[in-house]
């Protein structure tokens, strides 16, 4: 196992942004970026021993910067939606930012998203990364203090250890936005992509995608990935909840005890082989299927990125859940630590 540092870019403001590479004894590596702790590139073989990167993103700083999907990076202080950005908490009311369409906050803002984190290397397989957020920064109370750790192992599991702790009551939530194209995304779309997941269950959107508060399971819908299917075999299904995300961009309520690590999702390119598994703490994973990609930024290797080129696995809890009291809870106490573990395993 080794980690290597090096200097990647440096921002337009001359602050300079490093990458950290994890690499085990397989030959397997991933490449982690300081700017949003973003991981950047997930290397691994197909059937053949042949070696390819799993993940959709980009070959310069400069992709990064420009880019609005998210991809690779930490969101939060919540991932994915609050409704009309304002929430509840101790009788408190709180306005967060609103940036998705004037009126919905979406991942928190940019503030986890776009940071320079600071990193060091903790062992020879794992790298620590830890930020500062200030009380009022886009809108959550709260200073908060937050490590990511990834961790790789030689076989082949990509562990991130989440550890978050603020002075003041607060939301959080907490995940790794990366797109995955096991096939690489010169291969193209994902809808081949064979899918399980560990869910009976989803919560249904309105037309913002913001949760109407139902619980629906799956059971004969275009949402029932409980035994394997491609991706896109049910996307264009006559499904209101399809057509107004133009593809799957929802929250599954994971089956087995949230904070407990357990098996959410498996996916299997069959043409190369490549698999990967995806394991958590947590209650819920968004499903993302890449539906707003148009093909107006470059991703790796000059590729345009197309709709549908990569799809989201999303370990969180459920969206708007501060708004919703039938949800399970994401709130923190002072001083108390938030602690979540995701794995990708390849």
């Amino acid at each position: 196992m080794s980690v290597y540092k090096s200097l990647y870019d440096t921002m337009p403001d001359g602050r300079e942004v490093y990458v950290y590479k994890i690499e085990n004894n397989n030959g397997v590596y991933v490449e982690l970026l300081t700017r949003g702790a973003t991981l950047s590139s997930f290397v691994c073989p197909d059937r053949d021993g042949n070696m390819g990167d799993i993940i959709m993103g980009f070959d310069s700083l400069a992709g990064h910067l420009a880019t609005t999907t998210y991809a690779g990076q930490i969101i939060g202080q919540y991932a994915n939606r609050i409704c009309d950005g304002r929430f509840t908490l101790g009788g408190r009311e709180y306005n967060v930012t609103k940036n998705e369409n004037g009126v919905t906050c979406l991942h928190g803002g940019d503030e986890y998203s776009s940071a320079l984190w600071k990193a060091i290397i903790t062992d020879d397989n794992a790298v620590e990364f830890s930020y500062h957020s200030p009380d009022g920064a886009e809108g959550f109370p709260g200073n908060v203090d937050i490590t990511v750790q990834y961790v790789l192992t030689d076989h082949g599991e990509l562990e991130i250890h989440y550890a978050a702790t603020s002075d003041k009551d607060t939301v959080m939530n907490f995940t790794n936005h990366a797109y995955f194209n096991l096939g690489t995304v010169q291969s193209g779309d994902i809808l081949g992509t064979v899918l399980q997941l560990n869910c009976d269950s989803f919560t249904p959107t309105d037309a913002r995608s913001i949760p109407t508060g139902e619980i629906r399971p799956v059971e004969g819908t275009a949402f029932d990935f409980r035994a394997p299917k491609p991706i896109g075999r049910d996307i264009g299904a006559d499904d209101e909840q399809l057509r107004q995300c133009k593809g799957y961009d929802h929250n599954f309520c994971i089956n087995g005890e949230a904070g407990t690590l357990r098996l959410a999702a498996k996916a299997l390119d069959e043409g190369c082989g490549r698999k990967l598994e995806v394991w958590t703490d947590l209650p819920g994973i968004q499903l993302y299927t890449g539906n707003f990609l148009d093909g107006s930024e470059t991703g790796k290797g000059g590729v345009a990125l197309q709709k549908h080129y990569g799809f989201c696995l999303e370990t969180q809890y459920y969206p708007d859940t501060p708004n919703q009291p039938a949800f399970p809870s994401c709130e923190r106490k002072a001083g108390e630590t938030f602690r979540s573990l995701t794995i990708f395993k390849v």
